[in-house]
């Protein structure tokens, strides 16, 4: 039959976007003070709180699934298996990617903007909302990116976190993979492919606004 007919595929596109955007969200939103401390008060706490964050995302993606399935349970049971959990997942492994791109955007807005800001009559929270937080924006935006993409192709945590009946394309894959049906598999491998376009396309913007202000 024809591949592109199982009524799988449209419900795992939306899956996948839906996490892929939440967890993306999450990721950048957690992802923010950590980057806030590393760049404008650097010092021991703000490395070991950088670091851990590294130093978790470098365990396999099992590693971080069975943990989570062992504290849900003993702590947590009405978590277990929710989007939740998954999600919490997700912001682990993909920490670093929001990081690296936070502290960049960070690094163009120094602190020396935020007080002419203040000079000029504006509180605390309003420069930062009114001058770094445009700055800093194309950067979460594109550390976002890199989070949505891991997401949309991770496959250890869904599997074992995610609500049971979930179905992403990296899943529909997997299973339509190992039953060794691989033209029921090909249309999941071309929408992954595919579902890297948007985040490569904001990565190539962000580093074609980047060296368009570098260049003199």
């Amino acid at each position: 039959g024809d591949p592109w007919a199982q009524p799988e595929i449209p419900q795992a596109v939306v899956t996948t976007l839906a996490l892929g955007v939440l967890g993306a969200v999450v990721t950048t939103v957690l992802a923010t003070p950590a980057a806030w401390l590393t760049v404008r008060h650097p010092g021991r706490r703000s490395r070991l709180l950088e670091g851990a964050g590294y130093l978790a995302s470098s365990l396999p993606g099992i590693i971080i699934a069975l943990a989570l399935v062992t504290v849900t349970i003993r702590l947590a049971p009405p978590l277990y298996q929710t989007v939740v959990t998954v999600v919490v997942a997700y912001a682990i492994m993909f920490m670093p990617r929001a990081l690296v791109a936070l502290r960049a955007g960070l690094a163009q807005a120094p602190p020396s903007l935020e007080e002419a800001a203040r000079a000029l009559g504006l509180s605390p929270l309003a420069s930062r909302m009114r001058v770094t937080l445009p700055v800093i924006a194309p950067s979460a935006v594109a550390g976002a990116a890199l989070v949505a993409l891991g997401i949309a192709n991770e496959l250890t945590a869904t599997l074992l976190l995610a609500p049971n009946g979930t179905r992403t394309l990296a899943t529909e894959f997997w299973s339509a993979s190992s039953s060794v049906a691989y033209s029921d598999a090909a249309p999941y491998a071309l929408l992954l492919v595919l579902s890297s376009v948007p985040a490569v396309a904001i990565l190539l913007a962000r580093t074609r606004r980047t060296s368009q202000k570098d260049t003199p």
